[in-house]
């Protein structure tokens, strides 16, 4: 009998497991561009953060996977710990949602709603009605996990050790905490775990007195993800771990002690007779509560973190890229959004890059030169690590949309790492004009100018189509690159009637040639960006 139930519980818990990560990916997609301007309103109003930290993880089904993204936003240093505690405050909110939704009773529903899924998924081509049905097939694969769970753990009524050892836990609460502790840290899911304890509760095996130890010793356990998650990254990112381990343990402690009783009066009344139900009013008002009481302190819980990891003179740390970090890859649409961001950082740095380059060489500047080929080092560095996340950002489950613009920033990076290649080899030619003294003809160095700026300009206009995905703005881009291909044609025609004319050498004529060279062919990689941000928004 063992082993059945066992083998119940397991196969239960994988279904009620993927049921939720199905759910949470379709729900992901549906919010997907919700997701992406999530952090524009991570702000420093800790009121903010905490309604975004409820947000998230509503759409992403777990506080354990949107704690490791905030550890990875510290991390990447795109939020501050400030921030970061309203988010993980909020974070316990927003994870009551699976609690609630799986202490209805909805089974009978359940196989209806995975074949109407399965009906639109597979004979409908629209990308929407397919993140809808994966919604209602992860629903109903929930609660048909949720109905194993149940059944499986039926005949443990009959085992009266097992039962007095449930009811236990509610005479002596530290053993309940312990065991929702530990049962969070085995399944690494404070939803999974809730499941558990809410089948359990189902067949009357699981009073509520007993139930709330455990509950509150799952809300410690959830803490473990992000503790591991938090190993190798910076000072910040480890802050972040311990504030959501010392705010959890504060509310644990204050609701096992003081306010159980309160608690329990307070579900009963609501719901006098089901106990699922008031058990998951029950996690849902020991989360809220809890941030109500602790959010008027939440700065010293931030200190608590800062005592236990203190700061130090040297602590800023070197990093090549700012925005992304595999934690982050849990949510992709937030991923990608911060791919875009990285991916703009990579174009200022060509843009800086193309305008030292161009410094060095009119004003014979060697420092300007040197920091051509510095950034260029840095450029050369954020394509190899941008192109690596993007693989891996590949491997996720995303739309059709997201998966085109996922591509099309392949191939962004590439044009920008060109034109840092580019503003490299102006550089050169730099060296080349201080070290041989070369001088231009007035004409040629009006021309470098004129066409110089036309050029940054493309090349600004593209980024900021990427940015704003403007199509306006990238078919004026296409554009002003038509302007640049003539502006060499005609500047090479210059060129020939002043060497014809003896108005210029044959070295700066040569380096002249090249320049303008280089130069058309940045305002091609302009063109390039900019036809991506047409593919990707055709009905921007």
């Amino acid at each position: 009998m063992a082993v059945e139930i066992a083998m119940g519980i397991i196969g239960g818990l994988g279904l009620f497991l993927y049921g939720m990560n199905l759910m949470a990916a379709g729900l992901q997609k549906a919010a997907g561009e919700k997701l992406k301007k999530i952090i524009a309103m991570l702000t420093s109003n800790r009121f903010m953060a905490v309604l975004v930290g409820t947000f998230v993880t509503a759409v992403i089904q777990s506080s354990s996977a949107t704690t490791v993204m905030v550890v990875g936003f510290v991390n990447a240093g795109i939020m501050k710990l400030t921030q970061a505690i309203g988010v993980i405050m909020g974070a316990n909110i927003g994870t009551t949602v699976t609690a609630q939704l799986v202490s209805f009773k909805l089974t009978d529903i359940a196989p209806v709603a995975v074949g109407i899924g399965m009906i639109i998924y597979l004979f409908s081509s629209n990308e929407r009605n397919k993140k809808f049905a994966e919604i209602l097939i992860g629903f109903g694969i929930l609660f048909i996990g949720m109905d194993f769970m149940k059944h499986a753990v039926k005949p443990l009524r009959e085992v009266k050790g097992f039962t007095d050892a449930l009811v236990s836990f509610g005479h002596n609460p530290f053993l309940g905490i312990l065991m929702g502790f530990g049962l969070t840290v085995i399944v690494q899911s404070s939803s999974a775990s809730m499941g558990i304890l809410l089948a359990l509760a189902s067949e009357g095996l699981m009073p509520l007195s007993s139930a709330l130890p455990i509950l509150y010793g799952e809300n410690i356990g959830t803490c473990v993800t992000a503790l591991l998650s938090s190993i190798g990254a910076s000072k910040n990112a480890k802050r972040a771990a311990i504030m959501h381990l010392t705010f959890n343990i504060i509310g644990t402690t204050i609701f096992a002690f003081i306010l159980s009783a309160p608690i329990t009066a307070l579900v009963t009344r609501f719901d006098p007779t089901d106990v699922t139900r008031q058990i998951a009013n029950a996690h849902t008002l020991f989360n809220i509560i809890n941030v109500v009481i602790q959010f008027p302190f939440a700065m010293f819980i931030v200190k608590i973190a800062m005592t236990v990891i203190p700061e130090n003179e040297d602590e800023q740390e070197y990093k090549i890229t700012k925005y992304i970090d595999d934690r982050i890859l849990e949510t992709p649409s937030i991923a990608l959004s911060n791919s875009v961001r990285e991916t703009l950082r990579m174009g200022k740095t060509a843009r800086i890059s193309f305008e030292s380059s161009m410094n060095g060489l009119l004003n014979k500047s060697r420092k300007d030169v040197d920091d051509t080929f510095e950034k260029e080092r840095k450029i050369n560095e954020l394509q190899k690590m941008l192109t690596e996340y993007l693989m891996k950002l590949s491997n996720k489950d995303l739309s059709v949309n997201h998966r085109e613009v996922v591509d099309g920033l392949f191939h962004i990076i590439g044009d920008i790492e060109r034109v840092g290649d580019h503003a490299d080899n102006i550089a050169e030619l730099g060296i080349e004009v201080i070290e041989k003294d070369i001088r231009f003809s007035d004409s040629a160095v009006e021309d470098i100018k004129v066409m110089f700026e036309k050029v940054m300009l493309a090349y600004k206009m593209s980024l900021e189509a990427m940015k704003n995905a403007d199509i306006n703005l990238a078919l004026s881009t296409l554009k002003i690159e038509e302007e640049i291909d003539e502006m060499e044609k005609l500047y090479r025609k210059n060129h020939i009637y002043r060497l014809n004319n003896n108005k210029c050498n044959i070295e700066s004529g040569i380096v002249f040639l090249e320049l303008i060279s280089n130069m058309e062919r940045i305002g091609d990689h302009a063109s390039n960006i900019a036809k991506y941000v047409i593919d990707v928004n055709p009905n921007s």
